[in-house]
């Protein structure tokens, strides 16, 4: 049985890559869908199911790390590689507390996925090479050797962190309170809460924030 592959980027170059390598590879690997966001993702596995999912970790609307908390919450059986540009500590560390099985850098991506989804489908972990270097010396540490390499993130529910990747989006309070299904006054509360956690007072500051912590892009 073949396995079934949805790819999840923003930018259509890097999905198009990632599908031609996976076609040309001559593995039982098939793509099933594509998404340019979080959204589009969790539409998509309701219509189109699939054994394997590669989120972008930076996309618009919902982020790869919410996409994979709500994904894995509604079909736990799935498995999950993060795609990023970037190859933080912090990143890695986030993407596999949401549940993520495997981690590509986009700058060698095309060279490594067939052998990342074939992993993550056979039930073990892919990480490329340059993150498995650190996370191996950061187990030699102890159970907490990565995150002591990083400063600790402040503690934000999923919630919030949707709301501060919209509102790091440039979208207004009302346009929020629709995206989320929730009401103006309960946004209002979120954004004072995440300036009180952060200790930050500007939308702007709320804003650099979210694309320095990689929950939203510029």
């Amino acid at each position: 049985m073949s396995i079934r592959l949805v790819i999840a980027d923003d930018h259509p170059v890097v999905r198009d890559g990632l599908r031609l390598t996976v076609e040309r590879s001559g593995e039982n690997i098939v793509v099933v869908g594509e998404a340019a966001d979080g959204r589009e993702v969790l539409q998509l596995a309701e219509s189109r199911p699939a054994d394997v999912f590669i989120l972008d970790i930076i996309m618009p609307n919902l982020n790869g790390i919410e996409t994979a908390r709500a994904l894995l919450q509604r079909f736990p059986s799935v498995k999950v590689i993060m795609l990023s540009l970037h190859d933080t500590k912090a990143m890695v560390e986030a993407a596999l507390a949401a549940g993520a099985r495997g981690y590509l850098t986009k700058e060698m991506a095309t060279r490594n996925v067939v052998d990342a989804v074939k992993e993550v489908h056979a039930g073990r972990y892919y990480l490329c090479p340059k993150i498995a270097q650190f996370v191996v010396e950061a187990g030699r540490q102890g159970p907490t050797g990565l995150r002591k390499r990083g400063a600790a993130p402040v503690a934000l529910t999923g919630q919030e962190r949707k709301v501060l990747q919209l509102v790091a989006e440039g979208h207004s309070t009302k346009d929020i309170a629709a995206l989320l299904a929730l009401s103006v006054n309960t946004i209002h509360a979120h954004r004072t809460n995440l300036m009180a956690k952060l200790n930050l007072h500007k939308q702007s500051e709320l804003a650099r924030y979210a694309i320095k912590s990689g929950i939203a892009k510029l």
